[in-house]
């Protein structure tokens, strides 16, 4: 008897685990977008460096943000993928548990890159989750 007062009356069902809007591509571009830009500037550090740092240190503090930033890439990915993507779309976009595995691979690669032809594959595969993101949305 006590637990039919706790039982739920209806069920409900979301999408998301919050409501839609919570979730983007986008803030995995942005960082993408970050370790591109610092994979250039790694490359060009004597005009990039301040003028009382030496080219060693510019380097090592890039590549530190470098790391970090992608590590925010796979991060942002990883709740996408676990939080937004349900089943349904697997269904609907098979290819998409592959495209998440590049791109989080790719995340991991800029890790250890400098080449910022590099940096433009980690966010040529964001751009194309996020073709999957936007079709979801409809």
């Amino acid at each position: 008897m006590l637990l039919r007062w706790f039982r739920p009356t209806r069920t409900v069902r979301a999408h998301c685990d919050l409501p839609c809007g919570v979730y983007d591509p986008a803030q995995a571009r942005i960082e993408a977008d970050s370790v591109m830009a610092i994979q250039k500037k790694f490359g060009d550090a004597a005009h990039q460096k301040k003028p009382t740092e030496t080219i060693e240190d510019f380097q090592t503090r890039a590549i530190a943000i470098k790391e970090e930033r992608a590590d925010l890439v796979k991060h942002h990915l990883w709740v996408l993928w676990t939080d937004y993507f349900k089943p349904e779309h697997l269904e609907r976009f098979p290819e998409l548990h592959d495209k998440f595995w590049k791109a989080t691979k790719f995340a991991g690669d800029a890790k250890r890159s400098t080449d910022p032809a590099q940096g433009q594959q980690l966010i040529d595969a964001i751009n194309e989750i996020d073709e999957i993101f936007q079709a979801t949305k409809q």
